[in-house]
């Protein structure tokens, strides 16, 4: 089959840009309007996206800075969300993000099982380790855990995870009412898993989906965070402004993936892009304009308080002056590290870098026509930077229907993503392989060997 570019869809109810909520368009209250986000689900489907993304956040605002959050400083919990959306629509995935340093591998096992059994089999886990000590201090800790802590308990989190997503064989419920019996015992099977961090028995209470388990998203960047995604993830969310530095991100994580026995192709690398989408130059250019001037400036300042770390406050800095230095703290480094680099590279001083980052927070952000936007998306799809992406609409509904309605079709039209949908599972239309499960292959194994 020949390749296509993936798409996914980052749908904040209350839109992406930190201003969104300003916009005549986006509701003022769509975090928390069910009906929007069935809006937003509806029309992505329409699009033919693979998925519908939601981050999540563990306490008031972006990292528990509540300036610079506005209408994202509280939403819907993302697997309740999603769970309540399925049953109104036939093909988009669901990828739900949760945290592997505040929740219990048990309960994210069972909710995302129980996710992807509602939906059929298009549940995606988005794998976290969540920074930030206003977070910590939800979870009865004063400080965040150290950064390469985070990773050590994400990397067993997710194995114990798996573990138990394969407690029932595909095949184990035989719910035969004549003789009485409602599933096969041989084919039930206990975790006994202990580790560093967790001591998990099982077996998990809930059965495998028609696609096997849900499918392992991440998107971490720094080094812990590419060695958990080539060990365990199947789709890579990441953050680039050059095609230089993706290329070098997905060299890397498909050589890490490779050197762990895994197969490259199996593992998605989508990058973050916020599109501003204009049937000319001067109308996109207008739209990013429009919103750019939205922004209140205690919201701008907030949010790069936020994205450098927390521990730099630039409410007392001149903002038409350069950003300070700011020291790395136990937080995303990745993300603190990409901030300088873009106000850095581009001479930004504080107000011009937080109005280029408001609308994705440091992913790409493309002000274009249909056709010069799709030159670039599949400039990076055809050298080594991207096997898809994941769309950050600055402001919703307007900026999605215009991606679908304008940008879909120049895509469709070049060959480069699919007129409908390959099958009815979230990994059928990824192209990802149906996880077999650990004790069915084992046995199916030992019997070839006899």
């Amino acid at each position: 089959m020949t390749r296509k570019i993936r798409l996914g869809a980052f749908l904040p109810g209350g839109g992406q840009h930190v201003a969104s909520w300003r916009h005549p368009d986006q509701p003022a209250d769509g975090a928390t309007s069910f009906e929007f986000h069935k809006r937003l689900a509806l029309t992505a489907e329409r699009g033919l996206f693979d998925a519908y993304f939601l981050a999540d956040n563990l306490a008031v605002g972006f990292g528990g800075a509540r300036e610079g959050g506005n209408a994202r400083i509280a939403g819907f919990e993302p697997v309740t969300l999603f769970s309540a959306l399925a049953p109104f629509t036939k093909n988009l995935g669901f990828i739900a993000t949760a945290s592997t340093t505040y929740e219990e591998p048990y309960n994210t096992a069972r909710k995302f099982a129980s996710l992807d059994l509602i939906s059929g089999g298009r549940a995606g886990w988005n794998v976290v380790t969540t920074t930030g000590d206003p977070t910590a201090q939800n979870f009865n800790r004063e400080t965040q855990l150290p950064h390469a802590a985070r990773y050590r308990r994400a990397a067993e989190h997710v194995d114990v995870v798996k573990k138990l997503w394969d407690s029932f064989e595909d095949d184990a419920f035989l719910r035969d009412k004549e003789s009485g019996v409602f599933y096969d015992q041989e084919k039930l099977h206990e975790s006994e898993h202990r580790g560093e961090h967790f001591q998990v028995r099982g077996p998990l209470n809930i059965a495998r989906s028609p696609q096997g388990h849900p499918v392992i998203v991440q998107a971490g960047q720094s080094d812990d965070g590419r060695g958990l995604a080539a060990a365990t993830a199947e789709v890579i969310f990441t953050a680039h402004q050059h095609i230089g530095t993706a290329q070098e991100f997905y060299r890397d994580i498909k050589a890490r993936a490779r050197g762990l026995g895994r197969n490259p192709d199996h593992i998605l690398i989508m990058p973050g892009v916020s599109a501003f989408v204009g049937r000319t130059l001067e109308e996109a250019r207008e739209k990013y304009d429009r919103l750019t001037a939205l922004i209140v400036e205690e919201d701008g300042v907030g949010l790069l308080n936020g994205l450098t770390g927390g521990t730099l406050d630039l409410r007392g800095y001149d903002l038409d002056g350069p950003l300070p230095p700011a020291p790395p703290t136990e937080g995303m480094k990745s993300r603190q590290a990409l901030i300088r680099q873009i106000a850095d590279e581009n001479n930004f001083t504080i107000r011009q870098l937080y109005q280029w980052i408001a609308s994705a927070r440091g992913h790409y952000t493309i002000v274009g026509t249909p056709e010069t936007i799709v030159d670039t998306l599949q400039e990076w799809f055809e050298n080594e930077a991207a096997d898809g992406f994941n769309i950050l609409p600055p402001w919703l509904p307007t900026a999605l229907d215009d991606f679908v309605d304008l940008v879909i079709p120049e895509l469709q039209r070049r060959g480069l993503f699919r007129t409908e949908y390959e099958g009815t599972t979230l990994r059928e239309n990824l192209g990802l392989p149906f996880p077999v499960n650990r004790w069915a292959g084992a046995r199916s194994a030992a019997q070839a060997a006899e």
